[in-house]
């Protein structure tokens, strides 16, 4: 295996699957075969999954609505989103704890670092749900911070799309697609991974990212295992 321990970053719309909204139980259950594959190969797997099939405390702020209230209703939805997914896991037979940085001890175990690295190190699956616990900061900059604190060889960025093109492939057909391409070179280039803050964190910290497709069967384990899928961005 390339990568002894990894962090997972889902979208709160991946698990919308064919839906207009909310959590597919469908796309829940492959999501849970696909990371089943990778930790019976001996992996450690943490995943943060984002809230946006359910609410975006941006989109409530552009409303009208106070943005740190509209962002605490989005890091609640990613706690919904994370108890979703540990029920699939389990059904799947797999070992999963819920970490939340906003305290819902009877749904949730409070975020403990050195807690979440003895599971991961028991071969649990760690699912870290309420963002930042912080306001202003996304789940792209939670992923970011949970992968430097639990030492993640690397951050899995799971899309629709397989990777980092020059554009929006979906509405440019002449779009190029990168392989492997540098922090600097994303930045110059304005492309559009994750947001300033969590990009830059992940900078500082030569914590390498890779975008993927997470919806092609096998591809979690291509890429764990070294194969070229996807855009890795590294220094």
């Amino acid at each position: 295996m390339q990568y002894k321990r990894i962090l997972l970053k889902l979208s709160g719309e991946a698990l919308m699957g064919k839906r207009q909204y909310g959590i597919d139980p469908d796309r829940l259950a492959e999501y849970a075969e696909e990371i089943k594959e990778v930790l019976d190969k001996g992996v450690e797997v943490a995943i943060v999954i984002g809230g946006g099939n359910i609410f975006r405390g941006v989109a409530g702020a552009s409303r009208g609505m106070d943005r740190v209230q509209g962002d605490h209703m989005g890091m609640l939805a990613t706690v919904i989103n994370g108890l979703a997914l540990q029920s699939a896991l389990e059904e799947a037979g797999i070992q999963t704890r819920l970490q939340s940085a906003v305290k819902i001890n009877e749904v949730a175990e409070p975020f403990i670092r050195r807690r979440a690295i003895r599971h991961l190190e028991k071969g649990r699956v760690v699912i870290f749900g309420g963002g930042t616990g912080n306001p202003y900061f996304t789940t792209d900059s939670a992923a970011v911070l949970r992968a430097i604190e639990i030492h993640a060889d690397v951050i899995l960025k799971g899309t629709r799309v397989d990777g980092i093109y020059t554009s929006d492939p979906e509405k440019d057909s002449k779009a190029v697609k990168f392989d492997f391409i540098s922090f600097e070179d994303v930045l110059q280039k304005g492309l559009k991974v994750m947001d300033t803050t969590a990009f830059t964190l992940s900078q500082e910290n030569e914590l390498p990212i890779i975008v993927f497709d997470m919806n092609k069967q096998g591809n979690l384990l291509k890429v764990v295992e070294g194969e070229n899928i996807g855009t890795t961005v590294n220094l």
